[in-house]
């Protein structure tokens, strides 16, 4: 008879983690197919729905999906690579995103959002919260001319 938790889900004898049964999920391959590929010239890039097979694997990380991208689409730099929007289908082994692939890294930072880069590492996030950047806008608001500048300046300080 198996054990009952208390939320009621059924441990039987047969579980173990994977470091018990001499495994790693990590050393698990995982297979790539795109589709949907288009090549859009406007914004110096090719983009494309990319499927990710990844049976007995919780995940692959995107680290690793850049890496295979970038060879396949013969890019020199991974960091042309985008890879937003994975979801991982229900009962796992499966997870599908978005790629763009950019010609050049300079066109990348051009068209890319601001939140993207900053994911990537390729720009600086805004300092400080919302709610001071709001307060100083509206206080800047309250003075004329070149008194803007200085209140604003005087507000970064505090």
């Amino acid at each position: 008879h198996k054990k009952r938790n208390r939320k009621g889900f059924c441990f039987g004898a047969s579980f173990f983690w994977p470091e018990q049964r001499g495994g790693k999920m990590a050393e698990k391959s995982c297979t790539i197919r795109t589709r949907k590929f288009l090549t859009n010239r406007l914004l110096q890039r090719k983009q494309m729905i990319v499927d990710v097979l990844h049976p007995g694997r919780a995940n692959v990380p995107k680290a690793e999906l850049k890496d295979k991208l970038s060879k396949v689409y013969k890019v020199n730099d991974p960091n042309q690579v985008f890879l937003f929007g994975f979801r991982t289908a229900f009962g796992g082994g499966k997870s599908t995103g978005f790629a763009l692939v950019y010609d050049k890294l300079e066109s990348a930072k051009k068209f890319e959002p601001k939140y993207r880069l900053v994911r990537a590492g390729m720009a600086e996030a805004k300092t400080g919260s919302r709610k001071q950047r709001k307060e100083r806008k509206n206080r800047a608001k309250k003075v004329r001319g070149t008194k803007k500048a200085k209140a604003a300046a005087a507000e970064k300080k505090k």
